[in-house]
């Protein structure tokens, strides 16, 4: 056989997912974050990831999101990148990633 396959971890179908679950994984600041940073950069391993946490904090996040249908991880030798399953996520639930990545932050609390 020549040519190499790519051989990714399993992930959830995407239909049998409920937004709720997406919703739940994306409520966690750090997970928001990663996922932020994997849209900004297409794929990335958790090592190369710009989040203020360690490595395994970052990979049990990634596998989090992963188990939520969000994210996609490919096996490369001793590597595990991934990448949003930005278009499969558009698809099944129109709008939503776009409308979380892109939310402006909170406002300041008003005084009374």
């Amino acid at each position: 056989m020549t040519g190499s396959q790519e051989t990714w971890l399993p992930q959830p179908d995407l239909d049998a997912i409920d937004v709720g679950t997406v919703l739940q994984a994306l409520a966690d600041p750090v997970r928001l974050q990663i996922v932020r940073a994997l849209d900004a950069v297409g794929e990335s391993t958790c090592s190369a990831l710009d989040v203020p946490v360690k490595v395994s904090t970052v990979s049990h996040h990634v596998h989090i999101l992963r188990r939520a249908g969000l994210v996609s991880t490919r096996l490369d030798g001793t590597s595990r990148p991934s990448r949003l399953r930005r278009e499969e996520l558009e698809r099944r639930f129109p709008g939503l990633l776009d409308a979380i990545l892109h939310a402006p932050p909170p406002a300041p609390p008003r005084e009374p």
